[in-house]
């Protein structure tokens, strides 16, 4: 990728070669290049991809250096994520989105809200990507431009420019890593194929898929959660590893979500061809009578299992049903099985967060495969103070303490919010992400859906407050006085939407001649 000295170069050369573009300015050309690193959605994908594969092996060597999404259902949402990063950390290393399914759904299908059953359009998915891709890319323009306005003022008033074009030189872009949830695949393993290779092209590094039927997908927080045999579901690895080899984002990443956990239900009873292979392990998990010829109904399905004739229990509507406590043993099959056949991650949908509970599980599947790693949802279907508080009433029993000032039916009572209780679960939450990360194998820590819940906050309070006694004190005091005391550059709208962008362009594409928006009358004048 260019640096703006190189690009300098590269366009003078260019001038010299065709004779004619006398108009062109190297310096302005240059800066454009600088602006726009990444030409298409597969220059994006390889860099993230190398992104996530450095911090994969920087996790190896210390648990500490786990990584962490938000979900982003808008381009915009995504923008002002990495804005924050940057902001208050000075980087965005270590920092992803995550493209929720469940949000394409919600918020994004033209059928209009639907539940996350895979019913949205496909392109919707795509779509978002390349949406925040976009976005991602235009904070990268927008920053730089402001570098080569400071810049070029620095250059006419005779300063040392060293300062700044160390900044342009080691910019780092907001461009990062996308993990993008395809549900099941959307269809058989062709299907998949198409659809990743729809995704990686957007800009996807990352592919997140799962193993339940695809045209009776569920939540993964939902009841209904049906599963496809290990074969199936290595077929839609394959896929889109192709699509990865294909497109040459040979770095590509792959994480393979369970849903085994919260699944009682497979649609059909895979083919084992000798006792103990990956089919007979599946059919184990199965719900069986043991029957007869006589005994046997008219048009049973019967199998021979363990010496034995036996009637796999079939519900009406022609699914089998697992044998009950066996959803952990399923799981880690389920991973080990993913991790041996081109899975680079892992995603195991659990009913709650509790670190004791995961970490159960992976040393199970470690004891197979000592390098996995783990992508967690800090879902928000979770009620992550009621879940913590049971875990701290759990413990204090076990240790003996009195826990008598509790009522343990009333856990969320808001008269347990400056309590001892309160305060222990507090701490859980806070050191959650790093302790599932050091204790049972998180690489990845994200939240689905945190945008969809805080738009809606917001909304309440500001329409609460809007349409009631405050009026544009709600609006003044709520959001922009916060705004402009916290430093959120998205105050300044016009130049976050690329106002100031749009003129530089003018003025470089027409000189003097250049109709510019930001004169002197300009309210935006009043945030400087």
């Amino acid at each position: 990728m260019s640096t703006y000295t190189s690009a300098i170069e590269r366009v003078r050369e260019l001038k010299a070669k065709y004779g004619n573009w006398e108009h062109i300015s190297e310096n302005d050309a240059a800066r454009m290049m600088v602006q726009n690193r990444f030409k298409t959605g597969l220059d994006i994908a390889k860099y993230t991809a190398k992104i996530m594969r450095e911090d994969m092996a920087e996790y190896d060597q210390d648990t500490s250096k786990y990584t962490q999404s938000l979900g982003a259902w808008h381009g915009f949402v995504a923008q002002q994520t990495m804005y924050a990063n940057k902001k208050h950390f000075g980087t965005t290393s270590k920092k992803y989105i995550y493209l929720s399914g469940w949000m394409v759904a919600a918020l994004r299908s033209e059928f209009g809200p639907l539940p996350d059953q895979s019913m949205h359009e496909k392109t919707a998915v795509s779509d978002l990507i390349e949406e925040i891709y976009t976005f991602l890319r235009q904070a990268d323009t927008k920053v730089l431009n402001d570098y080569f306005r400071e810049l070029n003022a620095a250059e006419e008033a005779g300063q040392d420019t060293k300062a700044i074009q160390d900044k342009i030189e080691n910019f780092e872009s907001h461009v990062v890593p996308i993990i993008a949830d395809i549900d099941a695949g959307f269809g058989n393993e062709e299907a998949t194929y198409l659809f990743a290779k729809k995704l990686i092209e957007a800009g996807a590094c990352a592919l997140q898929i799962e193993n339940q039927v695809s045209d009776a997908k569920q939540c993964g927080h939902q009841a209904g959660k049906v599963t496809v045999p290990h074969e199936d579901y290595i077929s839609k690895l394959n896929a889109i590893r192709y699509a990865f080899l294909e497109l040459g984002v040979e770095d590509g990443v792959i994480v393979a979500r369970t849903d085994s956990e919260g699944a009682s239900l497979t649609q059909k009873i895979p083919v084992s061809n000798e006792p103990g292979d990956l089919a007979s392990k599946y059919i184990d998990f199965i719900e069986m009578e043991e029957v007869t010829l006589e005994t046997a109904n008219e048009n049973d399905s019967l199998l021979k299992h363990n010496g034995k004739l036996v009637r796999p229990v079939r519900l009406p509507n022609g699914l089998y049903q697992f044998r009950e406590g066996t959803n952990i043993d399923r799981v880690v099959l389920d991973c080990v099985t993913a991790l041996e056949n081109g899975a680079d991650l892992l995603w195991i949908e659990t009913p709650t967060p509790n670190v004791e509970h995961i970490k159960m599980m992976v040393d199970r599947i470690k004891e197979e495969q000592p390098q996995a790693k783990l992508v967690y949802n800090n879902s928000p279907s979770f009620n992550w103070t009621l879940n913590f508080r049971k875990q701290v009433i759990a413990a204090w029993e076990k240790e003996g303490k009195d826990i008598s000032a509790y009522n343990k039916d009333d856990l969320m009572s808001g008269d347990y919010d400056d309590t001892e209780l309160n305060t222990a679960a507090d701490a859980l939450a806070k050191s959650f992400q790093r302790d599932a990360a050091r204790e049972a194998g998180v690489f990845h820590h994200l939240i689905t859906l945190p945008t969809y819940h805080t738009t809606a906050l917001e909304m309440n309070e500001l329409a609460k407050g809007y349409f009631g006694e405050d009026g544009m004190l709600a609006y003044v005091a709520g959001v922009q006085r916060k705004e402009i005391r916290a430093g959120v550059e998205a105050v300044k709208h016009q130049a976050m939407a690329g106002s100031d962008i749009g003129d530089d362009h003018k003025e470089i594409f027409s000189g003097e001649n250049a109709l510019k928006a930001g004169g002197g009358v300009n309210t935006m004048d009043q945030f400087k």
